[in-house]
């Protein structure tokens, strides 16, 4: 299990597109729940909340620095971890109560399965070829122009069973056959291939921009989750979500209702006001200042956006860690996602 650090974290400002899905009206009837404006939170519980330093998490992270949750009268803890993984145990010891946008929706189901009826899912982060969070990243000069090419190179992985059944399944489909990938803390990305020691890597944004930035780096394919595993460049990837623990919701209701509206409004300050959210990745993401403005944003759904369609696709992906035996059986989503 990884320690955690929670501690404050600073803003600045930045750009993106906006063209969001708004908010339906279920969720702007839930954030008129709870404590009016700014009330202090009193005698109240703490809310920890797990994330690790992706750019999908960017509604929690402007949710704290904007104060949605302290004007719902709530205290909320952000606990930074090194991968999903670590986010999910975190829920299953009783040391988190959530987690944040970004974590990986699969390594929530193994936390499911050691544990049934562990959380609920109140909101995820679709990604494609459109809205981007997974890339493969290649050295600045590298001739490599597929993934096919990479059969026996050199690969790597984030952290944790989701990123790295990801990265070998996509490398198989896309006909590179079974590469051998090593598993790399995100933050270790790009220094590694800087230093010549390895030909590519799955990672996840803000990587890819901070490695484009600073010239290590070029994009070889991004949103391929949602082309090799889904079969389709702009199906949406619900690779990550936000969650509260089912023993929270049960034993804080009322709080748990305001902690989803004030988040909520982080999810709308994202869609509609782009260029003010993006500061808030400093601090929480290995990105900060003016190279805010340059890194691709994932979508954002709430619980109460969900079509048939997108549940579909977000079954498949789960299907894909049955089919690989990494679930020892099969995970149902829609009995995981929040009822209101």
């Amino acid at each position: 299990m990884s320690t955690t650090t929670s501690r404050p974290i600073a803003p600045p400002t930045a750009t993106i597109d906006t063209g969001r899905r708004t908010l339906l009206a279920g969720a702007a009837a839930l954030a008129t729940l709870g404590a009016p404006a700014v009330v202090r939170a009193q005698g109240g519980p703490k809310i920890r909340i797990g994330f690790w330093p992706v750019a999908a998490g960017l509604p929690f992270f402007a949710a704290v620095e904007k104060g949605y949750f302290k004007e719902a009268g709530l205290e909320v803890e952000p606990l930074k971890f090194a991968g999903a993984q670590q986010v999910m145990e975190a829920m299953l010891s009783g040391r988190s109560d959530g987690s944040s946008n970004g974590t990986g929706s699969a390594n929530l189901a193994i936390g499911e399965i050691a544990q049934p009826g562990l959380f609920k899912i109140f909101a995820t982060n679709p990604s494609n070829a459109k809205y981007v969070l997974d890339e493969f990243l290649l050295p600045k000069d590298s001739p490599i122009k597929s993934l096919a090419e990479l059969k026996g190179k050199r690969v790597a992985s984030g952290p944790g069973i989701q990123n790295m059944t990801l990265a070998k399944t996509m490398l198989e489909r896309a006909g590179a056959g079974s590469v051998n990938v090593t598993e790399l803390p995100i933050g270790q990305h790009i220094a590694a291939i800087a230093a010549g020691q390895l030909d590519a890597v799955y990672t996840l944004e803000p990587t890819g921009t901070v490695g484009r930035l600073n010239g290590t780096t070029r994009l070889l394919e991004a949103g391929v989750v949602a082309k090799y595993i889904l079969g389709d460049p702009l199906a949406p990837w619900h690779g990550g979500a936000a969650s509260l623990t089912t023993e929270f919701i049960k034993k804080y209701p009322a709080e748990a209702k305001r902690f989803i509206a004030a988040y909520a409004r982080g999810i709308e300050l994202v869609r509609s006001k782009p260029d003010e959210a993006r500061q808030y990745m400093k601090g929480y993401t290995a990105i900060d200042g003016p190279l805010t403005g340059e890194v691709p944003l994932a979508s954002y759904m709430l619980y109460n956006e969900f079509k048939a369609s997108d549940i579909a696709y977000f079954q498949k992906f789960y299907d894909l860690f049955t089919d690989k035996s990494i679930f020892d059986k099969r995970v149902l989503v829609e009995p995981m996602l929040f009822k209101g």
